[in-house]
């Protein structure tokens, strides 16, 4: 059950799953026997692609922080190789966050939408840095596999940058 968290972290940063690198293509990835639009809620903002065309897709800006899960079973447990998406805030992006914090999965972003999402992979101690982002504001997500298994619930945040700043998300729970 808990993989569907990671899936709506996906799903919310505008592609199905999460690739393993940096700034780069996405990996499509497919969950054994899982189909990721089964019983995901229906998406009610069409993709933006006006509000999109106005973006840039790189930049000179940095993200960089840690992903961590304080867990009442584990205590805090840091996200250990997992890979954070950096989306830009949009109306399409909104409505993905609402139903991830709600706890529910939403059905796969428009890939049209990947083309203007960051990653940053984690390192042993969670810690995560992003390059080439363009100024605006994102959101910055992730979720955490924990010892038995399972995953933490989707950790996201709201941040606001601007070319050639770097800023610290502290992406924890």
């Amino acid at each position: 059950m808990g993989w569907w968290l990671a899936l709506v972290g996906l799903m919310l940063s505008g592609c199905e799953m999460f690739p393993t690198g940096g700034p780069t293509q996405s990996v499509e990835i497919e969950e054994a026997g899982q189909d990721a639009s089964v019983g995901a809620v229906e998406r009610q903002v069409a993709f933006p692609a006006e509000e999109y065309a106005k973006l840039n897709k790189h930049g000179t800006a940095v993200v960089k922080g840690r992903l961590r899960y304080d867990s009442s079973q584990y205590g805090m447990v840091a996200g250990k190789g997992e890979t954070v998406s950096i989306a830009p805030a949009t109306r399409y992006s909104a409505e993905a966050a609402e139903v991830a914090l709600a706890g529910k999965r939403i059905e796969p972003a428009d890939p049209r939408a990947r083309a203007y999402t960051h990653y940053a992979q984690t390192d042993d101690n969670g810690y995560f840095e992003a390059t080439g982002l363009p100024a605006g504001v994102f959101y910055v997500a992730g979720s955490v596999r924990l010892p038995d298994g399972s995953r933490s619930p989707l950790i996201l945040k709201q941040i606001e940058i601007g070319a050639g700043q770097t800023r610290e998300v502290n992406l924890s729970r």
